[in-house]
């Protein structure tokens, strides 16, 4: 050892070469890990210490310098990381995410049954402002997470959660009083911008919670928040505006997310490992010895402008830089896209065509919720038992890949539902036959949404942007499709309309997941996004 290596070693909050060296051994080595009492498995230690949630902060650029002082403090074992837990605690958790999750995009369709009701309220003539009053939500639930995720990695994500969630109370009631179109289309895109919260937190909490072979139930239950929040908001939306007003949809709204509240700010602990670390060196009331236990998590964690430009440019980073993280994006975002479209037709086909009126007319969402909800018991299990088979057959080594058959499986169903929907209501066949092909469309969504979430959080160093990354695209598509799906329905009719998107979603949703369970491996392996959190029991 050289002199300046000795006197680097003898610094405070230094890392000696032994150290170093044992982490780099227990790193290329695959072990047995045992607990008292407890039968023993194959241990990774690379999933403890780079996997995504672990404890390690979405930011430094040192991610070993901060794994070796998880190493150091025993960050594995500590009763205060989220990972040990009671499965109680865990599951009380992700409970209050989904809750989180479900209310607050239950505000962005909710009031779609009672559009043309606030058209009459503000005497609205363009059919494209009509649209803009649903999907402008979309646009700032799109921005939101730019901001707020790197936010949780400066406050934590539990405050970030409620504090998005108490603003959204506000901007609803906004919303319901807004004296002119100009002001409640501005109050529904600051309730899409504090909305989005639990988007840009919640799939972090996800892993902060579980490790990967155990997360995949937790972030099904997580996503089904987001999906099944706006099929349950026209419906209760629909009988809303026609019996009591448009108005009290939003009252309603500010309600729900008052009650999420009323139990989550008591029972919804702090998850994200850094800060919980940072949190409990600040409160031992000594910085010097602080700063000597956290040096990395110190430094990293201090400037907070260089926090919010990383995290800022990193999901466009991730979206341009690598292309399996643009790919599943553009897919997810595409059928968002199709599901919000629907949103915006959905009410002038089943009241032209149909007859419905706004309440019934709220009933027809309910063919997406059941699509969803079967997606979510089946596909769910249905994945875990493919990755777990898949991980077990590979020496009990999973892969993000092996995510990727689940995917196969709910590809086919979306472009089956889109032309089921699509041709039977054009035809006008029985009002029955368009929602079942919403529903075969909302399962096929819903099983494929679930893969790719999971695989951009198994995949990705920096799992957080993946999903914001993911969360942007799809939000601006949600935002874009309704104010052009009419026209184009009116140019192609709903059989030609439906059919051509269903033709875009075969070529973005079957040739790449085929290429991609074969060739994934490869490609993370040569992207420094990816490297750090995928290449198990490899050396670096």
């Amino acid at each position: 050892m050289s002199h300046n290596e000795e006197k680097r070693s003898s610094e405070p909050g230094s890392i000696s070469m032994s150290t170093t060296q044992s982490l780099d051994s227990s790193i290329t080595h695959v072990h047995t890990h045992e607990k008292p009492g407890a039968v023993s498995e194959p241990f990774n230690p690379l999933e403890r210490t780079f996997s995504p949630g672990h404890g390690e902060s979405a930011l430094p650029e040192d991610k070993r310098g901060e794994a070796l002082e998880n190493v150091e403090d025993d960050w594995e074992n500590d009763p205060a990381n989220a990972r040990n837990w009671s499965s109680r605690k865990k599951w009380t958790a992700v409970m209050i995410l989904s809750a989180y999750t479900f209310v607050s995009p239950l505000a962005s369709s909710m009031m779609a049954p009672g559009i043309p009701d606030l058209v009459m309220k503000y005497g609205i003539t363009s059919t494209t402002i009509a649209a803009l009053t649903l999907s402008i939500f979309l646009l700032s639930f799109a921005i939101g997470p730019l901001i707020l995720a790197p936010l949780s990695e400066m406050y934590g994500r539990t405050w970030i959660l409620h504090i998005g969630n108490l603003f959204t109370i506000a901007f609803s009631l906004g919303c319901a009083f807004a004296p002119t179109t100009g002001a409640f289309i501005g109050f529904r895109f600051l309730s899409g911008f504090s909305g989005s919260a639990p988007i840009a937190c919640g799939g972090g909490s996800v892993g902060d919670l579980f490790a990967a072979k155990d997360r995949a139930s937790a972030m099904a239950l997580y996503s089904l928040g987001p999906l099944i929040g706006p099929v349950i908001g026209p419906v209760a939306g629909g009988f809303i505006a026609q019996t009591i007003g448009v108005k009290y949809v939003f009252i309603v709204i500010a309600a729900a997310c008052g009650a999420v509240s009323a139990v989550g700010i008591p029972l919804l602990q702090e998850t994200y490992g850094p800060v919980i670390r940072l949190r409990r060196a600040a409160k031992s009331g000594d910085p010097e010895k602080a700063a000597t236990l956290h040096p990395h998590l110190q430094q990293e964690h201090s400037s907070k402008l260089h926090i919010l430009w990383v995290n800022l440019e990193r999901p466009f980073e991730m979206l341009f830089r690598s292309s399996v993280c643009f790919i599943l994006s553009l897919y997810m975002a595409f059928m968002y896209g199709i599901y919000y479209l629907m949103f915006a037709t959905f009410g002038s086909l089943f009241s032209t065509v149909y007859g419905f009126k706004a309440g019934t007319g709220g009933l027809v969402y309910l063919g997406l919720g059941i699509g969803f909800f079967s997606a979510t018991i089946f596909g769910a299990k249905f994945a875990d038992k493919i990755y777990k088979n898949l991980g077990s057959k590979n020496g009990g080594i999973c892969t993000p890949e092996m995510r990727i058959p689940a995917l196969f499986f709910g590809s086919f169903f979306v472009p089956i539902g889109l032309f089921w929907y699509g041709w039977s209501a054009q035809a006008q066949l029985h009002w029955m036959m368009p929602i079942v092909g919403s529903g075969i469309f909302g399962f096929g969504m819903m099983t494929t949404f679930l893969p790719i979430q999971l695989y951009l959080v198994d995949s990705f160093a920096y799992a957080a942007s993946a999903t914001a990354a993911a969360a942007l695209f799809r939000s601006l598509l949600g935002f874009a499709f309704p104010l052009f799906g009419q026209q184009m329905f009116d140019a192609l009719g709903l059989g030609g309309g439906n059919s051509l998107l269903a033709g875009l979603a075969i070529v973005l949703g079957i040739p790449f997941p085929v290429w991609l369970y074969y060739n994934g491996e490869k490609m993370r392996a040569n992207n420094p996004l990816t490297r750090d959190s995928t290449l198990v029991g490899k050396e670096n």
